[in-house]
């Protein structure tokens, strides 16, 4: 039935942006300019909608959980589903661990109609990396079970501490599930437990994996093809707004300091991070991180004190946090029309041809190209004019009082 409103549109197509339509070749032929353009107004779209000065669940306690079934062989995407999967997995847990330092993150498999857990809830990106790069080597045979892979989540999500954000996310490649009972129980279960459940979808839709997000207030999403998957999965990077059952106190951090031992022949010690490892070789070594309260030694941080279950940190590790509270506001679009004459980031002169589109910040006044504007909101996570223009400046450009000093303490 036609729309009231267009009669030469169907009511299904309303919901769908026609990308396809502001496709077109540019001199030589070609449609990468315009596909590149379609890829940075979504990544401005989703930058806009970050809300700041919101509460977030900033520890975050994150289980990927994958398919490994036969439907992963598929060559849809190139060379198939799993390999694909695997090389975006890893930039995403590198990225992940960027963005949030003192979360935590673990993976299970799925196949056979069974689960298994690849890697243990762990904050080390080069562990957890390694054993997904280790996937490629599995046998893809028979059905992925939804439900053992969510109960294998359940289980040691249901044990983290109520501050932390505890999240699952399924990368699911078959359009069925074999499960041993009703999944209905464990998703009931996991919205009880205030677990965020989110899918991302090789094939198509899935019911079951729609109600599942859509009751514990997840994502979901079907990918169209492989740069399609990586936006995705990188949309998981920022953590979400926190939940209602999630509780706000005070959380007890060490921030010990990297030291060696003294002396000519400084003694060799085994740091407790590798100790029972059997990925990696124990090393003895003069240096690292000791725990403040009970004296263990670590070779790196982020941790978690094996000891006495205190979380080890740095300052870096939470003021790369923190920028997800207060994020930089969105800046201005403009058409060109020569009121500038290059970037302020890259210094790239402005062209009508080129940049027909600019855009300027509200607080410095200062304009960006479209690569500037999506670096500084997706990476350097500060704009560059308001922090290297003076404040008595960027007032005078304002037409507004300078605001006074003021101080911030972290807790």
């Amino acid at each position: 039935m036609a729309d009231d409103e267009d009669p030469k549109e169907y009511r299904w197509e309303t919901g769908y942006e026609k990308t396809w339509e502001a496709i077109k070749e540019d001199d030589d032929g070609l449609v990468e300019g315009s596909i590149a353009e379609i890829i940075q107004k979504a990544k401005r779209k989703r930058q806009a909608m970050k809300k700041g000065f919101s509460k977030l669940g900033m520890m975050r306690h994150l289980y990927v959980i994958l398919d490994c079934s036969e439907a992963m062989s598929v060559p849809d995407l190139k060379p198939t589903r799993l390999l694909c999967t695997l090389k975006l997995l890893e930039i995403f847990i590198e990225e992940f661990f960027d963005q949030n330092p003192i979360s935590q993150l673990g993976v299970i498999a799925m196949k056979a109609k069974r689960a298994e857990k690849i890697t243990e809830l762990g904050g080390s990106c080069r562990k957890h990396i390694k054993a997904v790069g280790n996937l490629n080597k599995l046998n893809l045979t028979g059905e992925p079970s939804l439900q053992n892979g969510l109960e294998l989540a359940l289980k040691t999500l249901k044990m983290v501490p109520s501050h932390a954000s505890r999240e699952i996310l399924v990368v699911m490649g078959s359009l069925t599930t074999c499960d041993p009972t009703d999944i209905h129980i464990t998703i009931d279960a996991l919205k009880s437990e205030g677990i965020r459940c989110s899918v991302v979808s090789l094939s198509a839709e899935i019911r079951v994996c729609k109600f599942l997000c859509t009751e514990t207030g997840g994502v979901y999403g079907a990918v169209l093809d492989d740069s399609h998957f990586k936006d995705q999965l990188l949309q998981h990077i920022d953590p979400p707004q926190a939940g209602n059952q999630q509780e706000f106190s005070m959380i007890k951090m060490g921030f010990p300091h990297g030291k060696t031992e003294e002396g000519k022949d400084p003694p060799l010690t085994m740091c407790m991070c590798h100790i029972d490892s059997t990925d990696e070789p124990s090393k003895l070594t003069s240096g690292g991180y000791h725990c403040p309260q009970c004296y263990s030694k670590y070779c790196e941080l982020p941790v978690e004190c094996t000891a006495c279950g205190l979380t080890l940190a740095s300052a870096p590790h939470l003021a790369r946090s923190y920028h997800h509270l207060f994020p930089v506001p969105h800046y201005q679009e403009l058409p060109f029309q020569q009121q500038a004459t290059n970037c302020y980031g890259c210094q790239k002169l402005f062209g009508e041809t080129t940049d027909k589109t600019i855009y300027q910040c509200a607080t410095c006044r200062q304009f960006f190209c479209i690569d500037c504007d999506i670096f500084v909101h997706e990476t350097m996570h500060s704009c560059v004019g308001c922090t290297t223009i003076p404040a008595s400046v960027q007032a005078l450009h304002a037409r507004k009082p300078v605001p006074p000093p003021h101080s911030m303490s972290l807790l």
